[in-house]
């Protein structure tokens, strides 16, 4: 689908953009979480040309680095192996600070002690580590700063990176639509760091939505919103609240633990992870999760600052930008391998919507809308002309059309449903998404 990016949109999405969150898993087929201003995939870079074993990458990490799933496993997982597939060795060149929260001193700490060892490259990765990382790039013109989820940058040694990650949460929503048929139950449930005030979140619940309708129309989507990006007694709690309050028969997530999977599976339904496969953690209830192949990017951007030969000036420039963003098209996101618990042809209805993304196709936020069918355990997808419409549960936004049918135009001064509307200043859920 054609992509126009107007520079009002960008500036927009700048001012609107959000916060720590969700993301990947490197090992798998696919943040915090996390929202940012982005407009630019190039796979820039140069040949490796640093010596390897001289090169020291820094991480700052907002949970533990023993973490054996969600958001700050998926970004460990993704650096450790882009390492191993440069010939590095994790265990003596990747210093890591990890439980840092998202305090200016606390980040601005972390920085000094990952230069203190040498560090050539250091990765953010939580939203709220952008002030302290601007700062500190330019106070260390030497060093390479790279940020997850954010929109601040320089031209010279700082930069920033996330994706479209609501094209694989439609894809998850393929799989929990036909769950929710093969059940015979149309409530969804979803609990979400945030709503429609982060169009991180936002734009995922809507895509996650958008995908159910494809196979189950008659489906509603239940949002209990934490006003958190990890608060694992609430993800459970919040979860038994939308099967027992809601009868919700699929559990979704935008948060950083399998504790929702986990309440899935205590309560015989199932469930939707993100940021890494939760299979292992919830056998009998989880389906598949939206994932990132965080190791796509920190590959490339080690590989390039590589090729800045000690110059880290030159990063941004051979980074093809100041902002790097990626979706399925690049392998940067993706679902995790579906389980056994899925309902017969959603591997192929998947396959089939994806081959329409990736090859350009087709695109999730436009007027036209899919139908997806499965019979005999083959699927059937369609395009048609539909609007996309707000929810007529939103008191302020009532059943607005937000994109006429049949047109990528954005009425309100836009040019077409970009990257930076998506990610930037959505907010608003379309029709079908419930507030619980």
């Amino acid at each position: 689908m054609k992509k126009i990016l107007a520079a009002a949109m960008a500036m927009a999405m700048v001012l609107s953009l959000a916060a720590c969150g969700n993301s990947g898993d490197g090992g798998n087929s696919a943040t915090s979480g996390n929202n940012q201003s982005n407009t630019s995939s190039s796979q820039a870079g140069g040949s490796q040309t640093t010596d390897v074993s001289d090169f020291k990458v820094g991480a700052i990490y907002i949970n533990s680095k023993n973490d054996t799933a969600g958001y700050t496993y998926a970004h460990h997982n993704g650096i450790t192996k882009a390492m191993e597939a440069l010939g590095m060795d994790p265990d003596t060149q990747l210093i890591i600070q990890d439980e840092i929260t998202e305090d200016y001193e606390n980040v601005a700490t972390a920085v000094d002690t990952l230069v203190g060892e040498d560090c050539d490259i250091i990765f953010g990765i939580s939203f709220g580590y952008l002030n302290a990382m601007a700062d500190k790039a330019e106070e260390y013109p030497d060093v390479i700063f790279s940020h997850a989820t954010g929109y601040m940058s320089n031209p010279n040694n700082y930069n920033n990176y996330f994706g479209r990650i609501y094209q694989a949460r439609y894809l998850a929503g393929i799989a929990a639509g036909l769950k929710s048929l093969e059940t015979n139950n149309n409530n969804v449930g979803y609990v979400s760091a945030y709503g429609t005030e982060y169009a991180e979140t936002c734009s995922g619940i809507n895509g996650f939505a958008l995908g159910v309708q494809a196979v189950n129309p008659d489906a509603t989507v239940y949002v209990k919103e934490l006003g958190n990006w990890f608060d694992e007694v609430n993800e459970y709690a919040f979860a038994e609240e939308l099967i027992n309050s809601y009868n919700c028969g699929v559990i979704a997530q935008h948060c950083d633990s399998a504790q929702p999977q986990l309440a899935a599976e205590k309560a015989g339904v199932f469930g939707c992870g993100y940021n890494s496969d939760m299979t292992k953690d919830a056998p009998n209830a989880h389906l598949t999760a939206p994932v990132w192949n965080w190791d796509v990017y920190y590959k490339l951007a080690i590989e390039t600052a590589m090729a800045c030969e000690g110059d880290a000036s030159q990063f941004v420039e051979k980074m093809g930008g100041e902002a790097w963003y990626g979706g399925l098209a690049e392998g940067f996101v993706d679902v995790s391998p579906l389980s056994d618990n899925c309902a017969a042809g959603t591997q192929d209805a998947i396959d089939q919507v994806r081959e329409l993304i990736v090859s350009g196709a087709w695109d999730v936020f436009s007027g036209v809308k899919l139908k997806v069918t499965v019979a005999d355990g083959k699927a059937a997808v369609e395009q048609y002309d539909d609007a996309l419409v707000t929810s007529d549960r939103d008191e302020t936004k009532d059943g607005q059309v937000v994109v006429p049918a049949n047109t990528e135009i954005v009425p309100a001064g836009g040019e077409s449903v970009e990257d930076g509307v998506i990610t930037g200043t959505m907010n608003y859920f379309v029709k079908g998404v419930v507030v619980a």
